[in-house]
């Protein structure tokens, strides 16, 4: 996989193409190799260097094919949006956070710091570079422009603002945060991106000038326990936070919920939580912004003695109208869901299932959502997903 090492703020990927034309629409998937879990729910860490980031076209939104995997460490460990692509489609942003290492004879994880850059223009799509960013570099998103990503930095407890030119990418700042932050999105209109804070129990707001120039002025907003992800409604008005509970322990048979964020209001405000069920980790949010879909692990990875063990989870809809998001319904999934996303019509949802080495394939009409029973395999576990435009 080749890191690069010991490049600073200044680091710019040199890359083959001056420009980058826009993309068939893909989605992205990270599948990790490195870590699972045994009957007795205890995580089991193997040697790196089998994981690999599929790439998926899909065309024929139905019936995804998968176009090429990439030998690219990624990771399981962090909420399943440590990917992004660019609205034109032609890269990918995959973050990896930790990596498996001996020490006294023994497998551990510690914190890495890489970012890769894939051009999906290629044919077939190909590694362009891979970045330094901050430590444990986790949940990343790029703004609507396309010009600008970023990246929420765990064990650094920062976010990486980078810059996008046609196929440069390159590190411009680091905003520094009291603790851990676990995602980043941003808002539609570019003006601001929503740190998530999971130790702190809060979402702060990050603020965007005219001049790209990003800073973090102490607005926060108060959560539920142990915020993970967060979605914002296309139109700018809701952000939506997942609250796992217990302290990050949240797959435990009891129920956690989503804290709903009111944007448009001055100040931003919650304004709603909403239960939605146990152990909520992937998100996605329609294209209409009228269907918000939490992913529920459920136990799914737990003690198979365990009360609250499932063998599969399930998705939980939620629908939004204007400020209001009512839960209505459970979708079942399969075992250990993790990253979700919807095709760029919304018409189809995709959800990979970790254990099942496989992305389940649903359709979408309004808030109805209906299993397929198509699966594309994969070559590995998918932990994380996003489709591009």
């Amino acid at each position: 996989m080749n890191p690069i090492k010991g490049l600073g703020l200044a680091l710019v990927a040199a890359l083959a193409l001056p420009a980058i034309a826009q993309a068939k629409p893909f989605m992205v998937v990270g599948n990790d190799e490195k870590v699972t879990w045994d009957d007795a729910g205890q995580v089991v860490l193997s040697a790196p260097g089998k994981d690999t980031v599929s790439i998926i076209d899909l065309a024929d939104p139905d019936h995804p094919k998968l176009v090429t995997s990439l030998p690219l460490e990624n990771s399981v460990i962090g909420p399943p949006t440590n990917i992004a692509i660019t609205p034109s489609g032609a890269l990918a942003l995959v973050a990896n956070s930790v990596d498996n290492v001996t020490d006294n004879g023994a497998l551990k994880q510690v914190p890495i710091d890489q970012l890769h850059i894939i051009d999906l223009t290629a044919n077939p799509p190909k590694l362009l570079t891979t970045l330094q960013v901050g430590k444990q570099p986790s949940g990343l998103d790029i703004n609507a422009a396309g010009d600008m990503a970023m990246i929420a930095n765990r064990a650094d407890k920062s976010v990486t603002v980078l810059s996008i030119k046609g196929a440069e990418v390159k590190v411009t700042d680091t905003i520094a945060f009291p603790d851990s932050v676990a995602h980043v999105a941003f808002t539609p209109d570019g003006r601001h991106a929503l740190a998530v804070r999971n130790v702190a129990n809060l979402v702060s707001v990050i603020d965007i000038g005219a001049d790209g120039k990003a800073a973090y002025n102490k607005l926060d907003l108060p959560t539920g326990t142990t915020p993970y992800n967060l979605v914002v409604t296309p139109n700018g008005k809701l952000a939506l936070s997942l609250d796992q509970g217990n302290n990050g322990g949240g797959c435990d048979g009891n129920v956690d919920g989503v804290s709903v964020m009111d944007l448009k209001a001055q100040p931003p405000h919650v304004i709603d939580r909403v239960v939605v069920g146990d152990c909520p980790e992937g998100m996605a949010i329609s294209p209409k912004g009228d269907l918000a879909i939490a992913v529920l692990i459920g136990g799914t990875n737990s003690a198979k003695n365990a009360w609250f063990h499932r063998k599969t989870g399930s998705l939980a809809l939620l629908a939004i109208h204007g400020d209001k998001v009512t839960k209505i319904k459970e979708v079942a999934a399969g075992a250990l869901p993790e990253a979700i996303a919807f095709s760029p019509d919304g018409g189809t949802l995709y959800v990979g299932n970790f254990f099942d080495d496989d992305i389940a394939i649903y359709k979408v009409k309004g808030t109805e959502v209906t299993d397929t029973g198509r699966r594309l395999k994969l070559p590995g576990h998918p932990a994380a997903g996003r489709a591009g435009p």
